[in-house]
């Protein structure tokens, strides 16, 4: 990691465990993200009181940008963050329930999460492209967040930083920083009915956030795209967006 780019800033929270501020990182070009604008997070539905004060009053959230499922979040809901910021659900797919299906998932997945990550930015073009358009256009600080906040969350980290001009070992360092509470993270996915059913279909490592899952598919997007900037410019990601994304997260 470059040395001039500490870790993104952990927001301490009792009622989740991988909340951070992207503000910080440094740019090729020399520039930094600007704190407080936009963060990253595993499931806010058990926020407690003083969280939602120290996110919405203090640090004035009010974007919520949801990656769940329809069934993740019917199971265990939004919690009271709903009341306090503007929620826009937007799955990057959607689980399945029976047997059968989660095996006929399960034959077409990739070996490693890696390779999964880059099936997901090909699967989920249309609303990966969707937040970040909303990102874009956030008008007060913004998080996007699925349940454990490194998966569908480490894509949509990797892209944006991508955009930005964030490097690639800051990225992955970024990614692997979901190691430091992964045992609570995933003790409480494992009381989620739902989301056993989901990790049962995904690849081995799905537990972790090895940094060589985030080396895989940026290698990836490299070899089959070029880089992201080209597979956002194919996917419907034009200069305006950049430009708006530049203007409110960088300084």
């Amino acid at each position: 990691m470059d040395p001039s780019n500490e870790l993104a800033a952990w927001v301490s929270l009792d009622g989740c465990f991988n909340f951070r501020d992207l503000g910080g990182y440094q740019t090729r070009d020399g520039r930094r993200m600007r704190p407080g604008r936009v963060f990253r997070s595993d499931g806010l539905q058990e926020l407690t009181p003083s969280d939602l004060d120290l996110l919405c009053g203090e640090m004035g959230l009010g974007t919520v940008i949801d990656l769940r499922s329809d069934e993740e979040v019917s199971e265990v809901g939004c919690g009271r963050i709903a009341e306090r910021a503007t929620i826009h659900h937007v799955p990057l797919f959607q689980s399945t329930r029976s047997g059968a299906a989660a095996d006929a998932v399960r034959s077409q997945l990739p070996a490693d999460m890696g390779g999964l990550y880059f099936l997901m930015l090909t699967a989920a073009q249309d609303p990966i492209v969707q937040v970040v358009k909303l990102l874009a256009a956030a008008e007060s600080p913004a998080v996007f967040h699925c349940a454990a906040g490194k998966d569908r969350t480490g894509v949509i980290s990797a892209l944006l930083l991508s955009l930005l001009g964030v490097p690639e070992d800051t990225i992955v360092a970024d990614y692997a920083f979901s190691r430091r509470n992964i045992d609570q993270i995933n003790d409480r996915l494992w009381s989620s009915e739902s989301y056993q059913r989901l990790m049962d279909t995904l690849p081995d490592g799905a537990y972790d956030a090895d940094p060589i899952s985030m080396v895989t598919f940026l290698e990836k997007v490299r070899s089959e795209h070029g880089s992201f900037d080209a597979w956002a410019s194919s996917a419907g990601i034009d200069d305006d967006d950049r430009q708006r994304l530049r203007a409110r997260l960088l300084r």
